[in-house]
């Protein structure tokens, strides 16, 4: 059988593949998109988008439990894990259905299978019905990533989870560790927690969130304890011991190693980038600690042969992978004016209970860089939409480099942060200055005000603290 030929191959359909397969066939290219599993990659089935309606779940759940501070009355608040659980398998299923859609209104061909180079512009495809080739002057491998397994700590389903376990747990863990305090395993921990799991949290860095500014971090912690979770940092598990229903953790901290009992064990200790059985380096890629090395326009130094994504290197964010996805497809349909990205002006958000979200230089990265900054800050509790919402907790954080006004970085933690974070996001793409931040006006009453407040603390102009 002649081989099926293409102007583009885009190998996995995750959040960077999909989208690059669908900006290229809106150029006019010829588009097929590989995928093994599921149409949306690990964003959309088993990360991003499920684990968004499980905490929403826990979210109404820790309101339910407040409804007094609201003048409301709720009897006897309780949840149905399976029915959570179900909502949020529904949701994923949903738009996985969205991008089927999307594939055929703008006429992707997608083909269900393993994908594998098989030499210049060639791709061998494994599906149910045997195995065929395709053939494309370009292609964009975007196969992802997956959960770290530490030796010993390996996920067995039963008593130690990954994020896929966690998403569909068998049942409700009533003394629950979590390992790693990055977005994934505090999200988590939030989870579970907010839900009445015992929760413990061990981060082998100083502190919880090791890449947030240390002012947010510091507020975080302090509430995750006040919700009643443990948090032990600068600690690291050394090693389980697995019996019937319980396993005992031995716990490295300050110098001693302690046991403590749980009954499940959540490991988020980072990601490894799936470039296993691709074909790769026979190609000539370079690989680097489980990643593609490519260059700022995502290319990999072989001629025709572009990475993207998780599978490129940090930052392991959805949304920057689809915007590689967008960048590299207008690339290779001959665009001139495609810029690379920058990962300074990418945001980061985790959502757990409270939310935290930020973008740009943490204040010590700032000095570290050797900029003379000006920091503003302004508290939840001096804004009337948080406090009317009831989440007087938080704070945005924003640094200035004192010469030229420029918005280094902004920082925060509370309630919808995810969504506020955007307008600096903005702000730093168009280059703002604090001058142009001071003079938006930002409507009254929201949380966004807080926004411009911590501007004006930076130059000791707040009005309302």
């Amino acid at each position: 059988m002649a081989a099926q030929s293409y102007d583009l191959i885009v190998i996995g359909a995750g959040p960077g593949g999909y989208v690059a397969a669908i900006r290229a066939a809106q150029l006019g290219l010829k588009v097929v998109c590989i995928e093994r599993e599921n149409l949306g990659g690990i964003c959309l089935n088993w990360g991003c988008i499920p684990t968004k309606a499980l905490l929403r779940s826990s979210e109404v759940f820790h309101l339910m439990h407040r409804a007094k501070e609201f003048g409301l009355s709720v009897e006897k608040p309780g949840y149905d894990l399976d029915a959570v659980v179900k909502r949020s398998r529904g949701v994923a299923a949903q738009m996985e259905g969205g991008i089927k859609h999307l594939f055929k209104k703008n006429k992707v061909t997608s083909i269900m299978g393993e994908a594998r180079l098989a030499g210049k512009g060639r791709v061998s495809v494994k599906t149910d019905k045997g195995t065929e080739e395709l053939t494309a002057k370009n292609i964009v491998v975007a196969t992802g990533a997956r959960a770290r397994e530490l030796p010993g700590l390996e996920a067995d389903g039963d008593l130690v989870w990954t994020y896929r376990h966690a998403l569909q747990p068998k049942r409700m863990p009533k003394k629950l560790l979590v390992i790693g305090s990055g977005a994934i395993g505090i999200e988590f921990a939030s989870f579970y927690n907010t839900l009445g799991a015992e929760t413990t949290v061990v981060e082998v860095m100083d502190r919880v969130l090791p890449v947030e500014d240390e002012e947010i971090s510091a507020h975080a912690r302090k509430q995750f304890v006040k919700q009643g979770m443990t948090i032990m940092e600068k600690a690291m598990v050394k090693k389980l011991d697995r019996a019937k229903g319980k396993v005992t953790a031995h716990i490295e901290v300050g110098g001693k190693v302690e046991t403590h009992d749980f009954d499940t064990v959540i490991s988020a200790v980072g990601i490894v980038g799936n470039v296993e059985g691709l074909g790769l380096e026979e190609a000539g890629v370079k690989i680097d600690r489980t990643h593609v090395v490519t260059d700022e326009y995502c290319r990999t130094g072989v001629e025709g042969l572009y990475a993207i994504g998780d599978i490129a290197g940090a930052p392991w964010l959805a949304h920057k992978a689809s915007h590689e996805g967008v960048m590299v497809a207008e690339l290779i349909a001959g665009k001139n004016d495609v810029h690379p990205i920058k990962p300074n002006s990418i945001a980061g958000c985790t959502y757990c209970h409270p939310q935290v979200a930020s973008v740009g230089l943490t204040e010590a990265k700032a000095k570290e860089a050797g900029y003379e900054i000006k920091v503003g800050k302004f508290p939840f509790i001096g804004n009337g939409k948080a406090v009317a919402l009831g989440e007087p907790e938080g704070m945005v954080k924003t640094i200035f480099d004192a010469k030229t006004g420029e918005l280094l970085g902004a920082h925060m933690v509370g309630a919808e942060v995810t969504e506020l974070i955007q307008g600096y996001v903005v702000g730093r793409q168009l280059e703002t200055t604090e001058e142009d931040l001071m003079e938006t006006v930002f409507p009254h009453p929201t949380l966004s005000e807080m926004m411009h407040e911590s501007v004006l603390s930076a130059y000791g102009r707040a009005i309302h603290f």
